[in-house]
């Protein structure tokens, strides 16, 4: 075979190779709709798709194979605003990965394996608003301000359960406002003093199982935070309660406690802490554990009637519910509740002296709880609920129509019922 004849076929052969490939991409990534988002989750990829057109705005990549971003991967990615890369097996980015991609608004690359991150990969990320690093393998953010250049950041995701154990005053700098913090700390065991306090944040959800280190966190918050939702953490003593005495003078007016353990001592001392803060509208528990009765030694000590005006209590796990006491010592607190949620925690009755004390309650759910008829005509006795007017009582144990009718025949205002 001649040399000429033998480049013409290496050429045909390269040329060949490279049409297969790009027609292999497009088989492996053919799901882009008529807004040009692509959707290539869960193919099995290995690297980024290079048959991408810069017409694309958004790029779905997770739950794939692919452990490394190239800073050639997305150079046609001009108009992304959205990029995915959650749930890979990502451990590199080069420094210029992102450098084209100064529309995005949105990164994800959470449930990775980064373990250093760089402020380099988001310097040039003007137009970002949401940011998910979480479930990496970093143990800190990085010994410069990392998202020093993101002056849009809104929504930010951070930490791991494994390894992140530090947050210093410079990690955030340069941030102002945040819509949601979210902050993955199981083994956080240092906060500086200070690192939060020039930040103001409409929610942070804190995932923490050290009270010492909360308790410094909350101190910098308390006068710009309006909901706080703590996750996976317990309160054994009335003395790790008392370490959030700060609350009682926040500006917080929602307050979530997502898998969180109690006991009688410290949900005690904690309901102290809350009756005192002025602006706190509403309360949730959820997922979570009380170990005890609800019989309290200590007074709830209050100067005022609280503002709280909804509660929510949804899968309480109460072992010995059947010992419960009658919460009598609450009723004081209720007057202004206008709604409150109670569901799947094995509610079996509401005193009588507790459901007069509702005097402003317009909305009550106690599905999926262990209301008999007999306890039912008990709980809503004459004068309990006055101003009710939506009541959800599906999913208990009520089998007698007639007795249930007899039961809330005197709530005038009631419109619906469940």
């Amino acid at each position: 075979m001649s040399n000429q004849l033998w480049k013409g076929w290496v050429i045909y052969m390269v040329i060949t190779a490279n049409l297969s490939e790009e027609k292999a991409t497009m088989q492996v990534c053919p799901s882009c709709d008529a807004t040009h988002f692509c959707d290539c989750s869960s193919m099995n990829l290995s690297t980024i798709p290079s048959g991408l057109t810069t017409d694309v705005t958004g790029l779905n990549l997770s739950y794939n194979s692919i452990k490394y971003v190239r800073e050639t991967d997305l150079l046609v990615g001009v108009n992304l605003r959205v990029l995915l890369l959650q749930f890979n097996q990502i451990w590199t980015i080069d420094k210029e990965s992102f450098i084209f991609l100064g529309k995005l608004e949105h990164l994800d690359l959470s449930n990775n394996k980064l373990t250093h991150l760089s402020p380099i990969w988001f310097r040039h990320l003007f137009s970002l608003q949401h940011l998910n690093i979480q479930g990496n393998l970093y143990t800190t953010l990085g010994e410069n301000p990392l998202f020093l250049n993101l002056k849009n950041l809104r929504y930010l995701h951070l930490g791991n359960n494994n390894s992140f154990s530090a947050i210093r005053k410079q990690d955030f700098d340069g941030i102002t406002v945040l819509e949601q913090l979210e902050i993955d700390g199981q083994r956080l065991r240092q906060y500086e003093s200070g690192s939060l306090i020039t930040v103001n944040i409409n929610h942070i959800i804190i995932n923490i199982n050290d009270v010492q280190v909360l308790s410094v966190m909350v101190e910098d918050f308390i006068h710009s935070v309006i909901c706080l939702e703590l996750r996976h953490i317990a309160f054994n003593t009335a003395n790790e309660s008392s370490l959030l005495e700060p609350m009682s003078h926040s500006v917080m007016e929602k307050f979530v406690l997502k898998n969180v353990l109690f006991t009688d001592a410290s949900i005690d001392k904690m309901l102290n802490i809350l009756v005192h803060a002025e602006q706190l509208l509403e309360l949730e528990l959820d997922n979570s554990i009380l170990q005890g009765t609800g019989h309290w030694h200590e007074p709830i000590k209050i100067k005022r009637k609280s503002p709280m005006e909804v509660v929510t209590i949804q899968r309480l796990t109460i072992e010995k519910f059947y010992l419960f006491s009658d919460l009598s010592s609450l009723k004081n607190l209720v007057g202004n509740i206008t709604k409150i949620t109670v569901v799947n925690t094995k509610v079996f009755l509401v005193p009588c002296n507790i459901s007069k004390h509702f005097s402003s309650l317009l909305y009550l759910d106690l599905s999926e709880n262990l209301l008999a008829d007999p306890n039912l005509e008990h709980s809503s006795c004459d004068g309990a609920w006055p101003l009710l007017q939506t009541f959800n009582l599906s999913q208990n144990t009520l089998s007698d129509l007639q007795m249930t009718a007899r039961s809330l025949s005197h709530l005038k205002h009631l419109t619906h019922l469940d």
